[in-house]
């Protein structure tokens, strides 16, 4: 099993999240309700707590961790992370995207419905807004998303809730 203790924390996960094979989940972690980890995914609250919550999806390659003393790590619900993303003790608020190859450093927040696109670096303490699009390294602010495009992104994270479901069902 991929869940692993870590100075007397275990992490609690919710019956119907999902962790796939090879994903390792280690100390003071919490997963809620319908949220996934997917493969060779590395979640490490060994140094201070992350919260990951319904319905949020962490993809394939990514890492999540937290800077010791400094920044934990929140994500809402409903939040998409892509594959080999990396997440480091920030707050992504409910809807919020982070594209394939992202990074999001130390004191960083992601407002609801607000994107980090694909291989962009938004540096430390940088704040997304709402509904805003942010691109590059260092990421910088490009335009407000349409209507279409959040719709889109609230899409995928339901999507991926039913996409674990059927992968937990295939490997049982």
């Amino acid at each position: 099993m991929p869940i692993h203790p870590f100075a007397g924390q275990a992490p609690r996960i919710d019956p119907t999240a999902w962790v796939a094979p090879g994903a390792q989940v280690v100390g003071d972690v919490e997963l809620g309700p319908g949220a996934s980890i997917w493969y060779n995914v590395v979640v490490r609250g060994d140094v201070m707590p992350i919260r990951i919550g319904a319905r949020s999806n962490i993809q394939d390659g990514s890492i999540v961790h937290v800077t010791r003393k400094l920044a934990a790590t929140s994500i809402g619900e409903d939040v998409l992370v892509g594959h080999m993303a990396i997440i480091h003790g920030c707050t992504l608020m409910d809807r919020s995207f982070v594209g394939l190859g992202a990074i999001v450093m130390d004191g960083c927040v992601i407002e609801p419905d607000g994107m980090l696109g694909a291989g962009a670096l938004l540096s430390p303490g940088k704040v997304i807004k709402e509904r805003e699009l942010w691109l590059g390294r260092p990421a910088k602010f490009v335009r407000r998303l349409t209507d279409e495009e959040v719709e889109r992104n609230r899409r995928g994270a339901a999507g991926y809730v039913e996409l674990a479901k059927m992968h937990a069902g295939s490997l049982a």
